[in-house]
């Protein structure tokens, strides 16, 4: 499926910090030029690029401390620590250029009475979802939603493991909000793998370089997501995009992404999601069919074309007011 994009008016000189590596990735296909900091030891946010992802000619990194002496059009703030460390290394010229704070998650700890920390005379709050965006208060900050964008995978799905497949980061340290007791829960009465960072602790099988991810979650015949509260999250995009179906705890985003019984299935029911995830591991031809149906959904709502062209126009819009 293929989404047209629009051209940016010029192009930027972005700076901007390696917070998310996967969804830094989606951002280097817009057209501008961003540069990300770094510090000795990789600490958050400062982190070698490294080779896992195959990162295009648009992204540089140097060194933090060199920051104050280059030019930049505008500033993308991705968390709090960005925030604070502004001061650090930026002087008060580039701290008051147009700027955005990509916020990539829900509020906490409340998720209807936290207040977004971003305040800028000339800066915008970008949400990754609606949800997110309803959620947050932003006490009058301009506030933009740009859905994600993730690049196809060149993969096929195969899904002959009639296993499950669950995609989580430290999932053993981040406990309920993560969903890690309704993941064991259903572990113990049909078959799941879990990859992500330290999954080792859980019984997984370890970390999976990004480019290949597609092609692990594409041999199984289901992805399932047991997260309670947290954004959308971009593994599970990447298997919609892979054709493979998603079963999932019916919260955030994700109820107005699957559409029971056409492209996958949500609950908030665990008994409901077993009784799924058993009749898929069963029935190969509906998991096929459902998988196929979430690839269609995640090219038109997910699609890379209209993600560029949302992030053209975010930085468009805030260089035009500036």
């Amino acid at each position: 499926m293929t989404q047209s994009v629009a051209a940016p008016r010029r192009r930027l000189r972005i700076l901007t910090w390696h917070v998310h590596g996967n969804y830094l990735y989606a951002l280097s296909h817009v057209p501008h030029d961003f540069v990300v900091p770094s510090l000795p030891g990789n600490p958050s946010g400062y982190g070698a690029l490294g080779r896992k992802i195959p990162w295009p000619a648009n992204v540089v990194q140097v060194p933090a401390e060199n920051l104050r002496g280059m030019a930049f059009d505008c500033v993308l703030y991705q968390s709090r620590q960005n925030l604070a460390d502004a001061p650090r290394w930026l002087n008060d010229a580039q701290r008051a250029l147009p700027s955005v704070y990509l916020e990539h998650n829900p509020p906490e700890p409340h998720p209807t009475d936290t207040m977004h920390p971003f305040r800028h005379e000339r800066g915008l709050v970008v949400h990754v979802t609606p949800f997110n965006a309803a959620m947050w208060d932003s006490d009058g900050m301009p506030v933009r939603v740009v859905e994600h964008g993730v690049p196809p995978p060149d993969v096929t799905y195969d899904g002959r493991n009639p296993r499950g497949i669950v995609v989580i980061n430290h999932l053993g340290r981040r406990g309920r909000r993560l969903g890690r007791d309704l993941f064991d829960q259903l572990r113990a009465q049909t078959p799941m793998d879990l990859i992500g960072m330290g999954s080792e602790e859980l019984g997984g099988l370890g970390e999976v370089p990004n480019m290949e991810v597609g092609a692990v979650m594409a041999r199984y015949r289901y992805f399932f997501s047991p997260i309670r509260y947290a954004s959308l999250g971009l593994s599970l995009v990447e298997a919609m995009l892979c054709g493979v179906p998603v079963v999932g705890f019916a919260t955030t985003e994700l109820p107005t992404v699957i559409k029971n019984g056409e492209n996958g299935y949500v609950d908030t029911r665990p008994d409901r999601l077993l009784a799924v995830a058993r009749q898929l591991a069963a029935e190969p031809e509906l998991a096929r069919a459902w998988g196929e149906a979430g690839r269609r959904t995640a090219l038109k709502r997910f699609g890379m074309g209209r993600f560029i062209s949302d992030w053209i126009d975010v930085f468009d819009t805030i260089l035009e007011a500036a």
